[in-house]
């Protein structure tokens, strides 16, 4: 029987919980990267040893991105995080992202300020995607309200060369030319901040977070600020798929490991409160692409719940009955060890939380 890892970052640190297939009672270490800003975290299951992978902020030392080859027990800088090279007038704040790559060797990094990072050798040392840094749009893009971020990477499943990232405020854009020219794929999704008559412009969206499952990569999902997409030919159009939800504003949007039609979000309200509509806390699904949505976790979520839950503090594992968890800003991460029917609470009182992965080891 295999095992489940669990990794949860947060503002002050990162905690890894241990758990079995039935992923019910769990076992925590932590914190890793004590009072340091973990907004990105990966668990690699690439190879024979699995290896997480946590990207750290210090106020004093900066971004660094850390590894474990022993889920947890011991950890190591690697060689070198994302830096800009010296002809560039910026620094990396944060990272926001680490991805597995097509590629066995292969793992991303999408920074703040807006920048994507590739790393060929496992993530010990990362080089500038400088076609990208130095795209025209760039003076357009702005900031969200967390910062300028590449926060979502998208490295295709069959093509090496082509991979898919959204940025807040810049919207979706994509390679298919290995990095050597990026191109926006976000007509169709709105701009709610906009004047009227200017809401759907090329480029410009601020994407809060953007999905696809490997078996389909054409077919994106969009958790959009105002507006819930899909996109069945890889950004070229999109198709709103807010209808039947409670809110169309929220961060987070996760595809199920085994059913590409099968997505999960966390609506949240869209004015100042950022909270559930209502403050119950309810992960909505939906098993048609969109087409249709119901609500988990009544009954068993809580019914007074006035925190959010960021982009990436909701994610999946691949067992063969998956698992969905949800981390809140109120340091709690929730679980359901069966595709979202039931619900428990696998652990309270964290710092903030940012980030969530986890996977069968």
């Amino acid at each position: 029987m295999s095992s489940t890892v669990l990794m949860v970052g947060t503002r002050k640190g990162l905690w890894v919980g241990r758990s079995d297939e039935a992923r019910r009672e769990w076992e925590w270490s932590g914190p890793h990267s004590d009072m340091e800003e973990v907004y990105s975290c990966l668990v690699d299951t690439r190879g024979g040893t699995p290896r997480l992978l946590v990207g750290a902020s210090s106020s004093w030392l900066g971004p660094q991105v850390r590894i474990s080859e022993d889920l947890g027990a011991t950890w190591r800088d690697a060689e070198q995080a994302p830096r800009f090279p010296d002809d560039v007038d910026a620094s990396v704040e944060r990272v926001w992202q680490l991805a597995a790559g097509a590629q066995p060797s292969v793992v991303w990094a999408g920074t703040e300020p807006g920048a994507i990072f590739r790393s060929t050798d496992g993530g010990e040392t990362y080089a500038l995607e400088r076609n990208l840094w130095d795209h025209p749009h760039r003076a357009e893009w702005g900031a969200g309200f967390g910062g300028q971020a590449f926060h979502t990477v998208l490295p295709h499943p069959e093509d090496p060369a082509s991979v898919t990232a959204a940025i807040s405020t810049g919207g979706v854009y994509r390679t298919t030319d290995d990095g050597a020219s990026w191109h926006p794929r976000s007509q169709g999704i709105s701009a709610i901040f906009l004047p009227e008559g200017q809401q759907f412009p090329p480029y410009g969206q601020c994407v809060h977070k953007v999905a696809r499952h490997p078996s389909r990569p054409e077919r994106l999902y969009v958790q959009n600020h105002g507006g819930v997409f899909r996109s069945d030919d890889e950004g070229g159009s999109y198709t709103s798929i807010a209808d039947g939800l409670p809110s169309d504003f929220g961060f987070p949007m996760v595809v199920h490991p085994h059913e590409p039609d099968t997505i999960y979000t966390f609506p949240l309200g869209g004015g100042e409160g950022r909270y559930p509509v209502g403050a119950r806390a309810r992960v909505w699904c939906s098993r048609d692409a969109g087409d249709t949505w119901e609500e988990l976790g009544a009954g068993q979520l809580p019914d007074s719940f006035y925190v959010g839950v960021m982009r990436d503090a909701m994610t999946v594992d691949d067992h063969a009955t998956a698992g969905v968890y949800v981390g809140a800003r109120n340091g709690s991460v929730w679980v359901s060890p069966d595709a979202g029917e039931t619900w428990l609470c696998a652990v309270r009182d964290l710092p903030d939380v940012m980030c969530v992965r986890a996977a069968a080891v």
